[in-house]
């Protein structure tokens, strides 16, 4: 998925320390591949997924927009109840349908690896409260190695909004250090989604 204005780079199929794994090399660049479920998921249960980094973004901070990169994110985008939203929060999609041909999804879990902040801590995206961020990993203390996680969607949903989620629409992968012009390589492995 390109975004306007923002130097995209590709996922490449690849083999890394024995797992089959999709890499990216950010280069000042966002790159997220995405896919949609159509229809939308009613059931789903836990997570599993793993990624691995050779670095971090220099200077991130997922809790300011003009510093809100990482070098890798799981997205989780659910469908809801738009009239629950603020007209902030309208305008802002009615513009990402402007530039991109989408409009936002209703909320979107995102689980990230962070510079800094707890391992269970949320943050809010600056520019939307309908983006929230599930810190999974935190620090520099295992670039290098495999990290694998085991995720319940939906208690970690009410724990970030405090709704329950609705049907699951998309997923994606999000490696992005556009914001702190860094450069870095990250790998993702298998991703499943089970049923509750």
């Amino acid at each position: 998925m390109h975004l306007p204005g923002k130097r995209f780079a590709g996922f490449e199929s690849t083999d890394q320390q024995g797992r089959p794994s999709l890499s990216v090399k950010a280069d000042r660049s966002v790159s997220i591949l995405r896919q949609r479920f159509a229809p939308s998921l009613t059931e789903f249960g836990q997570l599993s997924f793993s990624w691995r980094v050779d670095a971090l973004p220099e200077g991130a901070d997922l809790g300011e927009a003009e510093h809100a990169d990482a070098a890798v994110r799981i997205l989780l985008a659910f469908d809801g109840d738009r009239s629950k939203w603020s007209a902030r929060n309208h305008r802002l999609s009615e513009m990402s349908r402007l530039m991109t041909g989408e409009e936002l999804p209703y909320a979107t879990l995102a689980y990230v690896w962070s510079n800094q902040g707890e391992p269970g801590s949320v943050i809010v995206n600056p520019r939307t409260d309908r983006i929230r961020k599930l810190v999974v990993e935190s620090g520099a203390g295992q670039i290098g190695h495999w990290r694998d996680y085991r995720r319940d969607v939906r208690a970690d949903f009410i724990k970030a909004f405090g709704e329950e989620p609705g049907p699951l629409v998309a997923v994606a992968l999000m490696t992005d250090t556009d914001n702190t012009r860094s450069r870095l390589r990250a790998w993702y492995g298998p991703l499943t989604l089970g049923s509750r």
